[in-house]
């Protein structure tokens, strides 16, 4: 075992024998991942998405073990595929080989919502300012991502673009700071918003369309192990032209919402139930239409002042 140490300490050659090998973990918030992987593409977009996270070789323990491996198959000459693998086991079909960047992203995301019991798991983005949270739970195709994007590339610390991470005993949302998940138009908007930001590869005609990752920014690693109290749930939704427009949203919509999509609501019985309604009360709820990240920064920033509340 070695000392934890950060994936951009390593070149790009070291990362890749590291993976390839299935000796690193990267560590993410309150979880790690130890991997394995032979191909290059998913090494080099691993080095750059995850440059300032923690890392270390041949850990004594990882929280989860997982790998992409291409299928041995007649598909591995026509139409290559990759699989993702976690404990030996394969729980989706296999993808096009060029989609395995943003495969190993989603399965990562499926380990942690299919088995992290001891939080609540929200389908919600979360980003943190002056130690308060903002949840921003929403379906596909509201902005969300696209709105979480913005505001960590303008001061909101990042925690999470895809699982929030409540702690049941304080109420504590946990951060990760993993990537951030964009698609189709969503991408070249961020690109021209901060065109110094980091990316993965584009992977095209996947189910989502056109899909990358951009790289969190190095402060939200660094403090990844920092939680913060939630203070705000804000439901975006993008609209074309829209002007912006925050309203109060009830509080018992805002908790039916959680009861019937937070990954484990159901599992956790009376303790779901119990810590969504804590939430909720604690939280002031609203609905969020927008159309220009510009405004929708400007009314962000708006609920941090002391006259947000009166």
């Amino acid at each position: 075992m070695t000392r934890h140490r950060r994936v951009g300490d390593f070149s790009l050659t070291e990362f890749r024998n590291h993976l390839r090998t299935g000796r690193l973990a990267i560590q993410s918030g309150p979880v790690s991942w130890q991997l394995h992987c032979e191909l290059p593409d998913v090494a080099s977009a691993l080095h750059g998405l995850y440059a300032a996270h923690p890392c270390e070789l041949d850990p004594a323990f990882a929280d989860y073990h997982v790998a992409l491996r291409t299928p041995r198959n007649l598909r591995r000459w026509l139409r290559p595929q990759v699989q993702f693998w976690i404990d030996d086991q394969a729980p989706f079909e296999p993808l096009p080989r060029d989609q395995a960047p943003a495969m190993l992203e989603w399965g990562l995301n499926w380990s942690l919502a299919a088995s992290a019991h001891q939080w609540l798991t929200l389908h919600a983005a979360s980003l943190e300012r002056e130690g308060q949270v903002v949840i921003l739970p929403a379906p596909p195709g509201s902005g969300k991502s696209t709105l979480c994007a913005a505001l960590a590339l303008r001061g909101w610390r990042l925690l999470s673009d895809e699982l929030t991470l409540i702690e049941p005993a304080n109420l504590d949302a946990l951060a990760l700071a993993r990537p951030v998940n964009l698609k189709n138009a969503s991408i070249d908007l961020i690109r021209a918003f901060e065109p110094s930001a980091r990316w993965a590869p584009e992977a095209y005609d996947t189910q989502k369309g056109r899909v990358t990752h951009l790289a969190p920014p190095a402060q939200a690693v660094e403090r990844m192990h920092e939680p913060g109290r939630p203070r705000w749930i804000v439901f975006p939704r993008y609209q074309a032209g829209a002007e912006p427009l925050l309203t109060p949203r009830s509080k018992v919509a805002t908790f039916t919402h959680f009861a019937e999509n937070a990954f484990n609501y159901s599992i956790l019985g009376e303790l779901g139930f119990d810590t969504v309604a804590r939430l909720v009360d604690q939280c002031e709820c609203y609905d969020f239409q927008y159309s220009r990240l510009d405004d929708a920064l400007e009314v962000f920033n708006w609920l941090l002042r002391p006259e947000a509340d009166d």
